[in-house]
């Protein structure tokens, strides 16, 4: 069973907008993006009444860090007030992070072709290029380990993991789920609620 955890998708980037798989490349957020996580922060400064119960922790890219800031600002807090977790970070496209899928099939005709047969388990190309599944095992400990209450912002690959081992979702399904940048999602013993 998980304490009372808030998770939070970055806000948008212009990599977002262009559909570029942006992977582990370090982005950051456009206007709208950084919009988005002041609104965050205003909804969680409206469910989380006493912060000091909370550990506030966020992957370690420039995206999701500045998210956190913008948030706790938001909340009434100092924005650095926080920490890092390095698992957090999102999958590696690896050779393939910076394009679109129509750039890919433009330059390597028929090279995306795996990852739509077999979304969750297809590894691009490239040194440290990830699975959905090498990403699930990689942060399912630390979601496992958690033992008090905490506001997490990471990112869209790890949030779909989410749903594949709290909720028992499919492969298929947990791969192509829409990841909200503007919403938070609640885990609470094991079960996932959009707010």
């Amino acid at each position: 069973m998980y304490p009372l955890v808030y998770i939070v998708r970055h806000g948008r980037t212009q990599w977002n907008a262009e559909g570029r798989l942006q992977g582990q490349a370090d982005t950051d957020m456009n206007a709208l993006g950084r919009e988005q996580a002041t609104h965050n922060g205003g909804r969680l400064a409206a469910l989380v009444r006493n912060p000091a119960d909370f550990d506030f922790v966020a992957s370690p890219m420039r995206r999701t860090r500045e998210t956190m800031e913008l948030m706790r600002a938001a909340m009434g807090l100092d924005p650095l007030a926080y920490r890092t977790e390095p698992r957090l970070v999102e999958l590696s496209f690896g050779d393939w992070q910076g394009f679109t899928f129509a750039e890919l099939e433009a330059r390597h005709p028929g090279s995306t072709h795996g990852r739509r047969a077999a979304k969750w388990d297809f590894q691009p190309p490239g040194e440290g290029a990830e699975s959905y599944e090498m990403l699930l095992e990689r942060i399912k400990p630390w979601f496992d380990a958690l033992d008090r209450q905490t506001v997490c912002v990471t990112h869209g690959g790890v949030m779909r993991c989410l749903f594949r081992f709290v909720e028992g979702m499919s492969n298929k399904e947990a791969a192509s789920l829409e990841i909200p940048q503007d919403r938070l999602l609640r885990l609470q013993g094991r079960r996932l609620e959009w707010l």
